[in-house]
This record gives C-alpha cells, structure tokens and sequence, in this order.
C-alpha cells in the first residue's frame, strides 16, 4: 500500500519502490481492497525483494511493520535515512472479512496520514532535523 500511495500523492517528487526481506509474491488482497477503496491506482504493484533494490542509491529507508525493524536490513549505498512506523500488518488480523478490512482500512488511513506528511517535508532540513521528523511522523 505505501508504494502505491507515495506514488500517488507524490509522483512528482519521489520514486517509490517497497520490498521485504521474504516477498509473498502476490499484492495481499486485503491491500488491494483498500487501494481500490482509496480509488488509488495498483497498477504496476508487485511483491518484492529488497535484494532488488540493494544496489540502487536509496535516499530513504523506511520499515513499517515491526517484523520488518527486528530484521536486519540490507546495507545500501550511500547513507539512507532510516526510520521506523510502526503499523499493524493487516494480513495477520483475525476477524470475519468485513473486520479484515476495516481494520485494513484504518491501518491504510494511519499510512496515507504518514505519507502525506512525509511528502510535505521540508527537504533542505538537515539530516539530523529531517531524521527526526521522519521519527515523528512514525508516531503520528
């Protein structure tokens, strides 16, 4: 869902690529439901490996479910910024379909909010100033 949102409400401005470290091979269809819901575009998604992208300059890096952060992450070129949202995988939620995807679709709002914020920032900040605002919309 990130890729696909900060793709959308940040096109001009960033390239997005998400990946994890054991890639499911298919987009969950609780993501699609909410992408669809978010009348957000899906095309082009795909389930990837970060081992993808290890070698490509990475200006940002950002884990989002806690699974994710516990694990340790590929070293990238340069010196990314790294931070941490912490958000609940709604693949793992237990509940009838229509609990599934509300829950989807809070955790998918929760995102969108985060997103926003991350494409509204202030990019010539120091690192140190942009670090920390990045950590801020993590608890937001």
């Amino acid at each position: 869902m990130a890729e696909a949102m900060l793709r959308y409400v940040g096109s001009e401005r960033f390239e997005a690529c998400s990946a994890g470290s054991h890639p499911a091979g298919f987009i969950h269809p609780l993501a699609e439901e909410c992408l669809r819901r978010m009348n957000l575009p899906i095309e082009g998604q795909s389930s990837k490996s970060w081992d993808e992208f290890a070698r490509s300059p990475i200006d940002v890096v950002i884990t989002l479910c806690d699974s994710a952060a516990a694990e340790t992450c590929p070293v990238w070129p340069g010196t990314p910024l790294k931070a941490h949202w912490s958000l609940a995988d709604p693949a793992y939620h237990l509940g009838s379909d229509a609990e599934r995807v509300d829950f989807a679709m809070r955790i998918a709002d929760r995102l969108r909010t985060k997103i926003q914020g991350l494409v509204e920032l202030d990019w010539s900040l120091s690192r140190a100033e942009l670090k920390r605002r990045l950590e801020f919309l993590g608890e937001i």
